[in-house]
């Protein structure tokens, strides 16, 4: 593996110029389409090297259904300087289509073959990287651009290519590195300028990123991955509308593109607009029904809405089809819980602090769902991790308040109620802690509070009609 074995490339005379190798034959060329290079980078290709051939009909009808586009087969025809006729080796055509087919398998064994008869073709090399990257396998892609970039050195497509897988790698220094390589080859290479974005946003220069991805814009102005890349960018940075405008252009480039829909969706979800994600999360699932991402943040769109019954179908379809799936669970509960489902929340909240055994949250919310199915030292138990791992949560202190007035612990139920109110001087809290206080029998502080809640909310009638209770309370007492 030679992923570290990075070198920089000057454009001095010491360099191999593509325009000193031998003009390009049909296989070669059928190569570097397949691996899916931009039209600039091949007619850059075309116009230093030139080709050793004369394109015809078959050859025509192969490139188009290789990738090719039709302007560049029709320049073809302008840069033919010989006459003899295109003769594309079967192979290399078959190798194409497969690639094109996205049988990558198949692909790449045939790849194999002909790079075993042509070990020095860097075009074959490359392809058989692209199969890989394709395939998610970034170690044997590496591999084979490196084996393209010892017979190719001045490409700048192969270094571009090695600055994406760098950049997947999570290692933004050589992705940058790489990707500066390739343009002081190929100023124009628009890929190079959005790898250079990916790598400079890996390292945490947002600034610099948008300018590279501004950069392939001004070249490659049709090209969704750009407006995608600058769309993360613009969200992480939270500017939300900004985002879904980049979002929505690169659907508009490329409607099949699911990850823009989700993103989109995530972007409307992060400005409230639950509407808007919800259709947004729906088209991407409708595109690739079998990612699991897609289903969750529907369902967790739909519990946000409040429409318990969509998530709960979608959380549980979700977990059908990936039982190994760890997150939703909470989402799951709380659609659950607002169906009054509490042991099947309850089932769904273990599993929760099973994947996360330190989110305060989940503790609490199980701790509620023991209550009210009754069973309160179990409650107890959940309730006080709560507030162990969050002391500045108000309902974890009220909650464990109300687990410790069920066992009729007073004193200590009055300790969290005064925390949670402390914590959050509200109206309810007030009320609690005067239900607690007349609990031992200390009714002018419990009155207290009920003024304070009556204030808070002076259209509660609960808190009135409590406090004209008591009231009638006190006064039966002081006649006796």
């Amino acid at each position: 593996m030679r992923r570290k074995a990075l070198f920089f490339l000057l454009l001095t005379t010491g360099a191999i110029p593509a325009s000193s190798q031998q003009p390009l034959n049909c296989g070669e060329l059928f190569g570097w389409i397949s691996s899916g290079i931009s039209g600039h980078s091949l007619s850059v290709l075309v116009a230093a090297r030139g080709i050793a051939f004369s394109p015809d009909q078959a050859s025509d009808n192969a490139l188009l259904a290789a990738g090719a586009s039709p302007e560049f087969v029709l320049s073809l025809h302008a840069a033919a300087s010989s006459g003899r006729l295109a003769n594309c080796p079967a192979e290399v055509t078959r190798a194409a289509t497969l690639i094109q087919q996205k049988q990558y398998p198949e692909a790449r064994a045939v790849l194999r073959e002909l790079i075993a008869a042509d070990p020095k073709n860097a075009s074959l090399h490359f392809a058989l990287g692209s199969v890989f990257q394709q395939e998610a396998n970034r170690e044997d892609a590496f591999e084979e651009y490196f084996e393209a970039l010892d017979l190719m050195p001045s490409s700048s497509e192969i270094h571009a290519r090695l600055a994406y897988l760098f950049y997947r790698d999570n290692d933004g220094d050589d992705a940058i590195a790489e990707a500066r390589t390739a343009l002081s080859i190929d100023p124009d290479n628009a890929e190079a300028h959005r790898y250079l974005g990916l790598g400079l946003y890996t390292n945490g220069q947002d600034s610099a990123a948008l300018h590279a991805f501004d950069e392939s814009l001004i070249r490659e102005p049709d090209n969704a991955e750009s407006y995608y890349y600058e769309g993360l960018i613009l969200h992480d940075r939270g500017d939300l509308r900004a985002s879904a405008t980049s979002f929505r252009k690169a659907i508009a480039i490329n409607p099949h593109f699911w990850e823009a829909y989700n993103s989109l969706g995530m972007a409307f979800h992060d400005m409230g607009n639950l509407t808007g994600a919800i259709a947004a999360y729906r088209e991407a699932l409708r595109l690739n029904p079998d990612e699991a991402t897609l289903r969750y943040n529907l369902g967790n769109a739909y519990c946000d809405q409040g429409d318990y019954d969509a998530a709960i179908a979608e959380l549980h379809q979700l977990f059908r089809a990936n039982p190994e799936w760890q997150q939703g669970h909470s989402c799951l509960a709380k659609a659950l819980m607002a169906k009054r489902e509490y042991e099947a929340a309850i089932v769904e909240l273990r599993e929760a602090i099973l994947q996360d055994p330190l989110s305060s949250i989940e503790h609490r919310v199980l701790g509620q769902a023991l209550l009210l199915v009754k069973q309160p030292e179990e409650a107890l138990h959940e309730l006080r991790v709560a507030v162990e791992l969050n002391p500045d949560s108000a309902l974890s202190h009220h909650y464990l308040g109300t687990a410790l007035f069920t066992r009729q612990d007073f004193k200590a139920a009055e300790t969290e109620f005064r925390q949670a109110l402390h914590l959050e001087p509200t109206a309810n809290n007030h009320y609690y802690l005067a239900a607690c206080l007349i609990s031992m029998n200390r009714l002018d502080d419990a009155l207290t509070e009920l003024d304070t809640a009556e204030r808070l909310e002076p259209a509660e009638i609960l808190y009135h009609s409590r406090k004209e209770e008591l009231l009638k309370l006190i006064r039966a007492s002081s006649v006796r």
